[in-house]
Formats: structure tokens, sequence, C-alpha cells
């Protein structure tokens, strides 16, 4: 059972090795699955039994790209805590809100693809916010609870999970704004706009004006004023 159980995990990563020279060479669009058993030298009946569709393929192949990332890693191993879960939504506006300034543009077709996949069956957004969840999800709930706790933020009358979403969900539509080689939204100075969200979103989840000037740093938390510090969550 053992060797059939290995086997078929060395089945899967020869499988994803290939998917990532073909969605390399010819894109999102330009890859099938039929094209990516032919460099597994499978067939495209056993690929499907690993991966069920093209989306599913690339989402696994995004995921793999997530947890070998040593900023996440890193993140990821931090203990729970109200600066945690300052970085985590700092690391999110920084991710979005520079994704239209990469070289080669890998990044802002894949936001290209999650936004078409919303308009089309959702199959690869909903894999995608699945990765997400089961990397992140599990340290943004335990840091908001230990923020709660600290008296750093107030607790959630609903369902806490959702507050990391609304921030994804918030970030993810201010970067749609910065794809066009003409944004569709100027929102002014980049630091400034960084600052506001960041701002934004920690409110947002709950936190108090006290813990973001302690923990988002003044560089960004540059208008948080002596009657904010003494605030209780």
């Amino acid at each position: 059972m053992s060797s059939l159980r290995m086997t078929s995990d060395l089945r899967r990563q020869l499988i994803l090795g290939a998917a990532k020279r073909c969605f390399a060479r010819h894109g999102y669009t330009g890859t099938t699955t039929k094209s990516v058993a032919a460099a597994a030298a499978i067939s495209e009946g056993l690929l499907f039994k690993h991966f069920p569709s093209k989306a599913a393929l690339y989402a696994e192949i995004l995921s793999d790209e997530c947890e070998a990332d040593p900023a996440l890693t890193e993140l990821l191993e931090r203990e729970p805590s109200t600066a945690t879960l300052v970085e985590v939504i700092r690391g999110m506006v920084q991710h979005f809100l520079h994704i239209a300034d990469g070289p080669d543009q890998e990044e802002a077709q894949r936001l290209r693809l999650m936004a078409t996949s919303h308009l089309d069956d959702g199959e690869f957004a909903q894999l995608l916010y699945a990765k997400i969840e089961t990397l992140i999800g599990a340290i943004f709930l335990a840091s908001l609870e230990r923020a709660v706790a600290a008296g750093d933020a107030r607790a959630c009358s609903g369902e806490p999970l959702n507050l990391f979403w609304f921030a994804h969900h918030t970030v993810m539509t201010a970067a749609l704004t910065r794809l066009p080689a003409t944004p569709c939204l100027v929102y002014g100075k980049a630091d400034d706009l960084e600052r506001q969200l960041c701002e934004f979103l920690l409110r947002g989840i709950g936190l108090n004006d006290a813990a973001i000037a302690s923990h988002l740093g003044h560089d960004q938390a540059a208008d948080v004023g002596m009657t904010a510090i003494a605030e209780s969550a």
C-alpha cells in the first residue's frame, strides 16, 4: 500500500512539473490538459485521475509556489498575535498593490484569470480561494483571537473568517483598477494608498487605533493622534 501511495504521489509531482513547463511556455490559455499529459508522458485520462481540470492543475501550482515563498513561510511560523495579524494584512496589501509592477506580468495575468473566472464558471476562483484559506486562514483567525484577548480588537459578532475575505476582496479590487496601462482609477500617491488601505482594513477587522499605531508603524500609521492612543477596544 505504501509503495502504491508513493508511486501515485510521484506521478502527481511529475504531472505538476510538466504542467509548470507548459504554462510557462504557452500561458494558461494556450495550455491544454492534452498537452500537459503529453509532456508528462501519460494519457489524458490518467491526468484526470489526479487533477479534474486545467484550473485544478493551475491552482495547485500556485499553491505550491506560495508554500515555497520564504516570506510566507516565515509569517505562517509566527506566534499568533496582534503583530502577526497586522503583518498578514500588510503583506496582502503590498502583494496586490504591486502586481501591476511585475516585470514579467505573470502575477497580473493570474489576477486577470481570477477576475475572468468570477464571470465564467467560477471554478478557478473557487479552487484558489480554498487554497488561500488553507494557507492563511488559520493564522488569521488565531491572531485575531489573540488580538481580541489582548484588548487590541473588538470581538467579531459574525463569522470571523469573513473579515479575512472582506479584506482580500477589497485589495483585489484595488489591484484590478491598476491592471490597465492607464489605471481605471487614480487613488493618489502609492505610499499613501498602501497606508490608507492598511488602516482601512485593520479598522474593518476590528483593531483599535492604538493597536494600529503600535504595530503598523509610524511610517504607515501616520495620522493616529494621542486621543486614539488612549482609546479602548
